[in-house]
């Protein structure tokens, strides 16, 4: 993880005993999931989409769509939750994407996405919990 300070902090066994071990490997280390690998890829019903590190709203169902790349994709996240940083690992520079809440890695941002807004947030499955709309 970078140096930066975030609202949400946990020890590295308050994150281990929070997360699964395929969610600390993703959210904490800047793993990926296999494509296709995750019911939320699927989910289509109203609702929000937010950090399973620490409950943040981070993507409204509205904004998701199918992207063909076997992970969640969204237009736009939430106002404020999402914060980027660039990447360089793979031997390629991409914009990373975590959460603003507790710095925990989500995906990446790609600006190959449909209009409005032209961007497309790739996002791990594993790292977002849905809640359905009342």
């Amino acid at each position: 993880m970078d140096s930066h300070t975030y609202p949400v902090t946990r020890t590295d066994a308050e994150w281990r005993a929070r997360l699964t071990p395929e969610q600390y490997a993703v959210m904490r280390n800047h793993g990926t999931e296999r494509p296709g690998s995750c019911a939320l890829l699927h989910e289509k019903r109203a609702g929000t989409f937010s950090c399973a590190g620490c409950d943040q709203p981070l993507f409204e169902s509205k904004l998701k769509f199918e992207s063909g790349t076997g992970w969640p994709s969204f237009n736009d996240p939430v106002a404020g939750s999402v914060e980027t940083t660039v990447d360089r690992s793979y031997g390629m520079v991409r914009t990373e994407c975590h959460c603003a809440r507790c710095g925990s890695h989500l995906g990446h941002v790609f600006e190959d996405g449909p209009p409005p807004t032209g961007l497309r947030y790739c996002i791990n499955g594993v790292a977002l919990k849905f809640e359905p709309a009342a």
